[in-house]
């Protein structure tokens, strides 16, 4: 990777201060911009170039620190997409929005190491991978980038990810995997300070592996006390709590687990609607 691809120290310390929250300030807030046809939730869906770009600097402007694109829908039996598609997709938006706004923080929402490595080139400024780092060349890429990463827990994969999920104790062995693979990042010289940890709610869990990892956050933390990531917005956990079965529904159930996210101290909540969450956010701070 060219080496130009680097933050500056300055980048490093802004980006760095927004993967952490100070004891007396709000959630961070990340917003969703699907560049793809089939995400669950239809609404979020991305249908050109222009209202991609437009939507992502409407996102900045409502208050979000991130905006986390991504080509290619995880959810479960998501169709297949190629490699190039995805490039072509989220690489015009990632540009797009850097020539708009040179100082907001970019997210790559991807599996691919080189889908990552050149929308960092474009200027991308975190990798966020739902496969928690599994593909060795991804690791590359952080490493040789020095870019901000959230490592994600899925079990399986998108297309048999929710057959059947198993685990002997799912908190303690999610939080270990992702420990376990932050620290022989850290460990290869990359700071901790850029790393955040997934719990992967909804990739391979049922709804009490959801609650339990929403319950006991504080194993993701560990020695390096890395920053905490929740990606809840209108998942199917909130359908399984409140009966809404469509995704248009989940809004209020959302806002409650980021209410609760909020006083138990996680770092960053990556969402759909961003300005519901500011204002929530605002009144909780206020009272």
């Amino acid at each position: 990777m060219e080496g130009d691809s680097r933050p500056n120290s300055h980048r490093r310390d802004a980006i760095s201060a927004a993967l952490r929250r100070n004891d007396e300030d709000s959630c961070i807030i990340m917003g969703i911009l699907n560049i793809t046809p089939d995400s669950f939730h239809a609404a979020s869906r991305q249908t050109s170039l222009e209202s991609a770009i437009e939507n992502g600097l409407r996102m900045w402007r409502q208050g979000a620190t991130w905006v986390d694109v991504g080509g290619e829908s995880t959810r479960p039996n998501a169709d297949f997409v190629s490699q190039q598609e995805e490039l072509d997709r989220v690489i015009p938006v990632i540009i797009g929005l850097r020539q708009a706004n040179t100082d907001g923080l970019l997210s790559i929402d991807t599996r691919r190491p080189e889908v990552a490595r050149q929308a960092i080139e474009a200027g991308a400024d975190m990798v966020n991978d739902v496969s928690g780092l599994r593909d060795s060349e991804m690791v590359k890429v952080v490493l040789d980038s020095g870019c901000a990463v959230c490592i994600m827990h899925m079990q399986g994969e998108p297309n048999n990810m929710q057959s059947n999920p198993t685990y002997q104790n799912c908190s303690q062995e999610v939080s270990e995997n992702l420990k376990e693979i932050a620290n022989a990042l850290v460990m290869a010289g990359h700071p901790a300070q850029l790393i955040c940890l997934d719990p992967g709610i909804g990739f391979g869990k049922t709804l009490q592996h959801n609650v339990e990892l929403l319950q006991q956050h504080e194993l993701f933390r560990g020695v390096k006390n890395y920053s905490i990531l929740w990606g809840v917005s209108r998942k199917s956990l909130i359908s399984q709590l409140t009966g809404k079965t469509k995704t248009d529904d989940r809004l209020s159930g959302t806002l409650a687990i980021a209410a609760f996210g909020h006083d138990e101290g996680i770092d960053i909540l990556r969402v759909h609607d961003v300005e519901e969450h500011i204002d929530l956010l605002n009144v909780l701070n206020t009272l």
